[in-house]
This record gives C-alpha cells, structure tokens and sequence, in this order.
C-alpha cells in the first residue's frame, strides 16, 4: 500500500463496497463485532498451523508470513474484543481448533481466499452495518481490519507466485492494525501511520 496524504476512512476511500453475492450473515453491530472475533480467531488458529507445516516443509520465509499474520489477527481480536466488552462485559472469547494444514501452496490460497472475503465482503458488511447504527468506534476497528486483511492476501499471494524463488526480505508487522510490510523500503503503517520503529519484524 503506498501512504497517502491522510489516513484511510469509509469517508475517503472508495474500495469498501460490498460484493454483490455476499455469504456475510448480518446482525447487530455487537453481533458483528463477535462474528468477526470468532473470524479472526480461526484465522490465527489456521495460520499458527500453516506456520508449523511450512517450517516442516523448509518454508522458513512463508513461515515467518504466517506467524506475522497469525500476530495480526490477534490484533484484531483484541480491538474487536475491547468493544464487546464495552456493550457485554459477560461475554468469553470462542476457542478454535487448527485445521489441517496441507501443502504450503494450497495453504497459501487457503489464506489468501480467506483475507479476501474479510475485506471484500465480512467487514464492508458489518461497516454498513455499523454506519447505520451510529457506532463510530466499531466503523473505526472494523476499518482498520478491512485494510489490514486485503494487505494480508496480497502477501499470500505473492508469496503463492513466488514459493519456488523466495528471498530474505523480512515481514513488518504494525502492532497498531495489523497491517504486514514485506521489506524495509517504509517509514510508517499507511493504515494507521504508525512509525516504522514501532512494528515487529518477523
């Protein structure tokens, strides 16, 4: 993503429309905000494993992408979490069992389709939904989340494109909204704006 004059919103962009054949089923912002908790936390629980296979497979550098956006997920979690807590201070994280992870290409893919459809469709959706319930703190986190999810697939697939040639660029991760820098080619998160010395490299 390049950085742009100021930080991304709903308000300033124009790619947060929602996919005509949405599989998103709609509630409540709170029930949007535990739908996309339980999301993201197969999503760290898929990427944890996809993380094991690929070290087991001698795929040290995906390796690293997938504990870099296993991390990020929990990001999400945890600003999607602060917000329920807000509305249902009763409410328990799910727990997720890890899939079987598969060979790193289809991994990958797996990833990539994954990130995909949070970005073009779960969080637009639950955005929309948000925006009509005036909540302006959950149009924010899910903002943040829709932007990093979409820098997520492109890494998944370039890595897919590039399994066979790989290289020792490291993965950035922005501790603020989850946003991965593959690189050192950046001085701030273009999501957030986060200076670079604060992210976690992998």
């Amino acid at each position: 993503m390049k950085v742009r004059a100021q930080i991304p919103t709903v308000k300033n962009a124009t790619n947060f429309n929602l996919v005509a054949d949405s599989k998103t089923a709609v509630g409540s912002t709170l029930d949007n905000l535990k739908a996309a908790i339980a999301g993201e936390t197969g999503a760290h629980a898929k990427y944890t494993a996809f993380a094991k296979a690929a070290r087991e497979q001698g795929y040290t550098q995906i390796a690293r992408l997938f504990e870099a956006t296993a991390a990020a997920e929990l990001i999400h979690i945890g600003l999607e979490y602060a917000l329920v807590a807000e509305m249902d201070p009763g409410y328990v994280k799910p727990t997720v069992a890890a899939p079987a992870a598969k060979a790193c290409d289809l991994n990958l893919i797996s990833g990539a389709n994954g990130e995909i459809y949070e970005t073009c469709d779960m969080y637009p959706a639950f955005i929309k939904k948000a925006q009509e319930e005036g909540n302006a703190k959950a149009v924010h986190v899910f903002t943040r989340a829709k932007l990093a999810e979409s820098v997520h697939a492109e890494r998944y697939l370039a890595a897919y494109n590039d399994l066979d040639a790989p290289d020792d660029d490291k993965f950035h991760l922005c501790p603020i909204c989850g946003y991965i820098h593959k690189g050192e080619d950046f001085e701030k998160c273009p999501i957030c704006f986060r200076p670079k010395d604060t992210f976690t490299a992998y």
